[in-house]
């Protein structure tokens, strides 16, 4: 049964490829390949130690219009990364630039028909003009000015594709803290050693990437997009939100459990609502409404009941604070630079992780004797932080990247 469980996480989490892979290499392991996530092929090829080509000699636009190629694995139906993605592709489109998509994925079996439907049926994705293609084998066409990495899995396709485009890196977290130590983790770690400009979510990251990896970097902030998330609700508030995660470790599932406990314990009176992924069959102490992996249209009328928000970033911060607090909603979030570096807003109850910790936190939020006018302002606390004003920082630091400064 152990065996059974660990099988269904890795299929949802990671792909039916990984589990068959995995499958193999137990079943068969003296002729099984190790399984990876990146390309086999890639990964033993690159050697960070020399310069890459284009770092060497990169190639030069004279125009000021530049195609743009970006490769990522293919997007599932509500991948914040990828939808995050696609907002910047957005950007470079309307700033006049060509945008081209390359899937690389050694275990999703999505075609490109597959993936443009998936984007284009979804509210939740911009919509872009980009070609979306299967990343060729011939590597991509010598008319790419500039290419960007989206994952540490990219970075090694990127860095062998002999085109001298310019090497850019959309680092949106920390990825080698997504896995236990071991060599998925020191793979990760060393694409921050390629030679790319890094693009990042964030302050922290680009402090963190510069400091220990001695990587060129620039950041952009995180907005809120007021078409999604705005305040309606300038009334009584009574529940509190918890960004449910259990299959991201990243997130502080367990955690968040333990603080929901303690709190319900307290506050009885007060409604749990659970989102971000379906938690229908999960058994906790306390009752909880699942809201499942909502879609980004539903999310706004949910928050705008709620009092507070749990939400818990062990690695790079979520975008869910800024959006809640547009809808008036607190969030609780666990205390350190990797939070504190993205967004210093005071509205965010920054709580040490401890579960009695995070739990009076919640309390003192839904006890609070002038919650309504307590939300009003903190919305308009994050009414200037616009995802416009995040595509200018990118575009800056995009041509900067260009002009290699």
């Amino acid at each position: 049964m152990r065996a059974i469980r660990r099988a269904m996480q890795l299929f949802r989490t990671r792909g039916m490829g990984v589990v068959l892979r995995k499958a193999v290499h137990r079943m068969f392991p003296n002729i099984a390949t190790v399984p990876t996530l990146v390309d086999y092929r890639d990964a033993i090829a690159v050697d960070w130690r020399q310069p890459h080509p284009s770092a060497i000699d990169p190639i030069t636009v004279a125009d000021s219009r530049r195609v743009v190629a970006w490769v990522m694995s293919p997007p599932g139906v509500n991948s914040g990364g990828h939808q995050n993605i696609f907002r910047f592709m957005k950007f470079l489109e309307d700033a006049g630039h060509e945008v081209r998509i390359y899937l690389y994925s050694m275990d999703d079996p999505l075609t490109p028909a597959q993936v443009r439907d998936r984007v284009s049926s979804s509210s939740s994705y911009a919509k872009v003009r980009a070609n979306i293609q299967q990343y060729p084998k011939a590597g991509i066409p010598d008319d790419v000015h500039a290419l960007f990495a989206t994952s540490w899995e990219t970075a090694y396709r990127s860095y062998r594709d002999p085109s001298r485009a310019r090497r850019f890196y959309f680092v949106q977290d920390f990825e080698p803290l997504f896995y236990p130590m071991g060599s998925e983790a020191v793979l990760a770690e060393n694409t921050y050693r390629f030679g790319f400009y890094g693009i990042t979510a964030g302050k922290w990251l680009a402090t963190r990437l510069t400091r220990d990896y001695g990587m060129r970097t620039a950041s952009y902030d995180f907005g809120a997009d007021p078409g999604h998330y705005n305040l309606i609700n300038r009334g009584e508030r009574s529940d509190v939100f918890f960004y449910a995660r259990p299959e991201t470790a990243r997130r502080g599932f367990e955690l968040g459990v333990m603080a929901l406990d303690l709190f319900a314990r307290d506050r009885p009176d007060h409604r749990i609502v659970m989102a971000g992924q379906d938690v229908r069959n999960l058994s906790v102490g306390f009752d909880y409404v699942n809201a499942g992996s909502a879609q980004v249209g539903d999310l706004n009328s949910l928050y705008n009941e709620c009092a507070a928000g749990l939400v818990l970033s062990l690695s790079n911060m979520s975008l869910l604070p800024l959006e809640l607090l547009a809808a008036g909603a607190i969030p609780v979030v666990n205390d350190g630079e990797n939070n504190r570096l993205v967004s210093d807003n005071p509205f965010i109850a920054y709580t040490l992780p401890i579960p009695r910790a995070l739990a009076d936190r919640l309390i003192e939020i839904v006890d609070r004797p002038n919650a309504a006018d307590y939300a009003v302002r903190a919305a308009a606390s994050v009414s200037t932080a616009s995802w416009e004003a995040s595509g200018v920082q990118f575009l800056e630091a995009f041509e900067r990247g260009m002009s290699g400064r």
